[in-house]
This record gives structure tokens, C-alpha cells and sequence, in this order.
């Protein structure tokens, strides 16, 4: 089985975060709770449905996760993206995310 965490946006800002073992919404990948059996996939499903029915969180998804080298790195790029900030320089406090990261 593939270890998971769980991922949405914040629906005040659209800021992408993760859940970590407190409850709460946190903007680093690193801090995420790592599911690593069914129960708590569905735990950490179960807790995204109600953020999102409480309006905190939008588009909310368990996301496939490996751990290398004690980091966290999602296998998909377009979580890479998410987790690391944008490709480029578009706004002044966003950094073009680190290109080992994103690297496929």
C-alpha cells in the first residue's frame, strides 16, 4: 500500500495545506499526517469531508506519498507543484519552488 496525506485548499486564500496529526490545516507538505493503512485513509477521508462541509477546505484529496530520505515527496508532479510553490518568480514572497523537488 501506498502511504497517503491528506491535501485541499484553504478556502480563505486558496493556499494549498495539509493536514498533520493535530487537526490541523498546515501550509507545509513536511508537517502532513502520513496514512499508512485503510482505516486511517478513511479516518483522514472522513475528517476532509467535514472540513469541507464546514467550509474551511475545497478541493480535499488523499494524495500518494513516498518518504525518501526522511522527506516527504508526492508522486504526482502537479502535488509536487502544490507542495513546493509555484515554477517561476510571479509575486513578491513567492520564490520559484526548487527545481530537485519538482524534478520527475
Amino acid at each position: 500500500m501506498v502511504d497517503k496525506v491528506l491535501t485541499a485548499n484553504r478556502l480563505t486564500d486558496g493556499v494549498a495545506v495539509w493536514l498533520n496529526a493535530n487537526g490541523e490545516w498546515v501550509v507545509s507538505l513536511q508537517e502532513a499526517l502520513v496514512a499508512r493503512h485503510a482505516e486511517a485513509e478513511a479516518a483522514l477521508e472522513a475528517i476532509g469531508k467535514q472540513a469541507y462541509a464546514d467550509n474551511k477546505v475545497v478541493d480535499v484529496n488523499l494524495i500518494d506519498v513516498q518518504e525518501t530520505g526522511g522527506k516527504l515527496w508526492p508522486l504526482r508532479l502537479r502535488e509536487r507543484i502544490r507542495a513546493e510553490g509555484p515554477t517561476m518568480e510571479y509575486a513578491p514572497g513567492y520564490a520559484a519552488a526548487d527545481p530537485d523537488f519538482i524534478a520527475v
